[in-house]
C-alpha cells in the first residue's frame, strides 16, 4: 500500500511541475496577459480541472513555490538546533531563497513579476501570509519569549529582506547587510 501512495504521490508532484514549467514557459514566451488557462492546460496536456486541483489560481503558476518558501521560513526557526540563535538560521535560510531566486533564468520572472499589477497583487498577499507564518513560529518558540508585535515586526522584515536582497547588485551582501539591522532590531526587543 505504501508504494502505491508513494507513486501516486509522484505523479501527482511530476504533473504538477509539468504543468507549472509548460506555465512558465508559455507567460515567457506570450507574455502573462496573453496567456489563459485553457492554453495552459491545452499545452501541458491536462484538463482544467486537474490545472485548477494543483494551482488555485494563474497568479499561483507563477510562485508555484511559495508553500514551499513559506514552510522553509518556519523551518528555519522550528528546524534550527537546540543553541544556534534564531538570526544565524533565518539569515542561512535567506541567503539560499535569494540564491534560488537569482540564479540564471530568474531575471525574466522577476521582470515579467514587476510588469503586470496581478502579479504583484498576488506577491503583495503571499509575502503578508509569509510573514505571518513566520510570525506565528518565532512566537511559538518558549525560548525566543517576544511580544506578538515583535514577532510579527521581525518576521515582516525577514520577509522584506528576501525582495530587497534579490533587486540589489549583490544579494549575498544584501542579505548580509539587511540582517544586520535585522539582528540589531531583535536585540533591542530582548528580555
Amino acid at each position: 500500500m505504501t508504494v502505491q501512495s508513494g507513486r501516486r504521490e509522484r505523479k501527482k508532484a511530476a504533473t504538477r511541475q509539468k504543468i507549472a514549467d509548460t506555465a512558465l514557459r508559455l507567460f515567457l514566451e506570450r507574455g502573462y496577459d496573453a496567456v489563459g488557462i485553457r492554453d495552459i492546460a491545452a499545452e501541458a496536456d491536462v484538463a482544467v480541472t486537474t490545472l485548477f486541483s494543483h494551482f488555485a489560481s494563474k497568479e499561483a503558476l507563477v510562485f508555484e513555490q511559495d508553500a514551499d518558501f513559506e514552510h522553509r521560513l518556519a523551518q528555519a526557526v522550528t528546524g534550527r538546533a537546540p543553541d544556534e540563535p534564531l538570526m544565524s538560521a533565518l539569515r542561512r535560510e535567506m541567503h539560499a531563497m535569494v540564491r534560488h531566486c537569482t540564479a540564471d533564468g530568474a531575471a525574466p520572472v522577476w521582470r515579467m513579476i514587476d510588469g503586470s499589477a496581478s502579479l504583484r497583487e498576488y506577491e503583495a498577499s503571499m509575502k503578508l501570509r509569509h510573514a505571518e507564518s513566520l510570525a506565528t513560529a518565532i512566537a511559538a518558540d518558549p525560548g525566543l519569549s517576544r511580544t506578538p508585535t515583535a514577532c510579527r515586526t521581525i518576521a515582516g522584515f525577514v520577509v522584506d529582506a528576501h525582495a530587497l536582497a534579490r533587486e540589489a547588485a549583490d544579494p549575498e551582501a544584501a542579505v548580509d547587510e539587511i540582517f544586520g539591522m535585522i539582528e540589531a532590531a531583535w536585540e533591542s526587543t530582548g528580555p
